[in-house]
């Protein structure tokens, strides 16, 4: 199969949309989240969603199997959540490799099925490792600014954990995403590596922060070339953006990295941002349209969806995609 750097330096890669979107689509009650696996445990678990890779793994394929139907050439494992700080507000640390290897292993199987069926168009597992509920930067408590409500160390020992599972799960690269605290990531990436090293391996690796608002920060304050420099340190394949900002808020920040990014450049917006009810409103038409402009002006790599979207965008979003060359990726 051809590597991914250079199908990267050959046209637009598609990313998948929202995996949380398309459960809700399945009204699953707290039985689903139980199934087979936590029966007899004593915490609720409704809305946990990366157990559903192991108490409806049948869900998570299908989920899988739509969005690579719609065009996506990398699908995310369903392990946004998949640490032992994350899972700690289920007590269920205990299940965090068997969750992060089947999510793999579910996701792989999908993919090789699509490459089998189109050789010339393969499918790639990326690992979801997301930020988790706890940040290394700033304290919870506003009482005490000294306080952190979590170690460095902490976090490497669990995204060390997750990244070994998602890896002998069969995983093609890694994702360090919605990175709201660049020191959190940093533990991330520093765990990686430190797998890398043991197994005498390398896989790529994508890392995507997050803006909170419109003031162009990450949570913890940094600006988008801070974050940028915070971590081009690493061998990445792409660095990028995802979630909090629909895709015309998101534009500006995209150029910053696009102009100063040696690496790739992803994107994954959200719907646009939610309703009063929590919800997205932006149709597929609507979200391709704007991401029409990134295109156009040669800011990416990688393109796809978060919060909000579905096969629907996704499909327009690849259409799209095949029509622009991808952002040319050189040292500055």
């Amino acid at each position: 199969m051809k590597d991914i750097k250079a199908i990267l330096k050959e046209r637009i890669l598609v990313l998948d949309g929202a995996m949380g979107t398309m459960i809700q689509r399945y009204k699953l009650t707290e039985d689903d989240f139980r199934k087979g696996w936590f029966e007899n445990h004593t915490s609720p678990l409704q809305g946990n969603n990366d157990l559903l890779s192991l108490t409806r793994p049948d869900v998570i394929k299908a989920i899988h199997a739509e969005y690579f139907k719609a065009g996506a050439d990398i699908a995310e494992t369903n392990t946004f959540s998949g640490t032992t700080i994350a899972q700690a507000d289920y007590n269920l640390e205990n299940a965090v490799y068997d969750i992060n290897y089947h999510s793999a292993k579910i996701a792989r199987e999908v993919a090789d099925e699509f490459t089998k069926n189109e050789p010339n168009k393969p499918r790639f597992v990326a690992g979801s490792m997301g930020p988790t509920n706890r940040t290394a930067s700033i304290s919870p408590d506003v009482n005490d600014p000294g306080f952190r409500g979590i170690t460095f160390d902490e976090l490497r020992i669990a995204y060390k954990q997750q990244a070994e599972a998602l890896i002998d799960g069969g995983v093609d690269l890694l994702l360090v995403e919605t990175v709201f605290d660049t020191l959190n990531a940093k533990a991330a990436l520093f765990a990686i590596d430190e797998v890398f090293e043991e197994r005498n391996i390398k896989l790529p690796i994508m890392v995507s922060g997050t803006i909170t608002d419109q003031s162009g920060r990450t949570l913890t304050g940094q600006t988008t070339d801070a974050f940028l420099i915070s971590v081009e340190h690493m061998d990445l394949l792409s660095v990028g953006l995802n979630c909090a900002l629909g895709a015309s808020m998101m534009r500006p920040y995209l150029q910053v990295l696009s102009k100063n990014s040696t690496f790739g450049v992803s994107a994954h917006p959200n719907a646009g941002l939610p309703n009063e009810f929590g919800e997205y409103d932006e149709t597929a038409e609507m979200m391709a349209e704007q991401i029409k402009e990134y295109m156009e002006e040669n800011l990416v790599n990688i393109i796809g969806g978060c919060c909000g979207t579905t096969p629907e965008h996704i499909s327009a979003i690849a259409q799209l995609a095949k029509e622009y060359e991808p952002r040319k990726i050189e040292a500055k």
